[in-house]
């Protein structure tokens, strides 16, 4: 059985991980490739000299929707566009739109986003989408553009929303979130993710999954994903981790 983080930050030298460890943990629970994913032009180089220097590991590099308003200018989007043409990266992001909180305008994600669509295309390389509480306007921007790939990474959101997503050919990112969320309505969203758009992602060191909440994230915890998504939607484990590996080969060339 193989298994893939398609989205972690093990990269940062913030979160103090034990790398060799990590390593370790991920393997023996069956998880055999990561890609480790940029947030800010600093983040992603981090993230690419990781990935280049670590074995079956691969890097995004984007501007997360939060730093949006640090990037309005001309020379750190061309600094962007330098990262995305190194070796070992194989995505653009994460990028997308937050209207949770207000650490950007929303005029500066949207521009930002568009320019990071428009990068990708360019790159001919696919995308992980941050979208929170912002579908309203993520869907006319992304239908702006043609032959946009990717994943709506740490999916929460409604079934209507889910629809629409596979009906445009993305990808939908499930994390530890689904292990601990008291809403029903996103468990039934979760019951009705196709397993041939389901992509399984950690975010670690961010939403540690049950039962080890209060413990920091780690790649190895995708296999408890997945075993709580094997109870959740009946079915078996061998298909899940089959299906998600191959999603993931396939979106991000791995």
């Amino acid at each position: 059985m193989q298994l893939i983080d398609s989205h972690c930050h093990i990269h940062s030298p913030e979160y103090q991980f034990d790398i060799e460890q990590v390593y370790q943990s991920a393997y023996q629970s069956g998880v055999n490739k990561f890609i480790c994913i940029g947030t800010d032009l600093v983040d992603s180089l981090q993230a690419v000299n990781f990935a280049i220097s670590h074995d079956n590991t691969w890097s995004s590099v984007g501007i997360h929707p939060h730093e949006a308003d640090k990037f309005n200018n001309l020379h750190k989007l061309t600094e962007l566009e330098k990262l995305a043409a190194m070796n070992k990266v194989v995505a653009i992001g994460e990028c997308g739109l937050d209207y949770h909180y207000s650490h950007s305008s929303k005029k500066s994600q949207r521009e930002i986003l568009e320019f990071q669509i428009d990068l990708a295309i360019k790159q001919q390389l696919p995308m992980s989408f941050h979208v929170r509480e912002a579908f309203e306007d993520f869907w006319p921007i992304f239908d702006n553009f043609r032959g946009v790939r990717g994943v709506l990474h740490s999916f929460t959101d409604s079934q209507a929303n889910l629809a629409m997503a596979v009906d445009r050919g993305l990808f939908i990112g499930v994390n530890g979130i689904a292990t601990f969320t008291k809403d029903h309505g996103q468990l039934d969203m979760y019951k009705q993710i196709p397993l041939t758009n389901l992509i399984l992602e950690t975010d670690a060191p961010y939403l540690t999954p049950v039962p080890f909440r209060g413990m920091m994230c780690e790649p190895k915890h995708i296999k408890v994903v997945a075993d709580f998504l094997v109870d959740l939607r009946g079915e078996a484990l061998e298909d899940i981790a089959d299906r998600t590996t191959k999603n993931v080969n396939s979106l991000f060339k791995i």
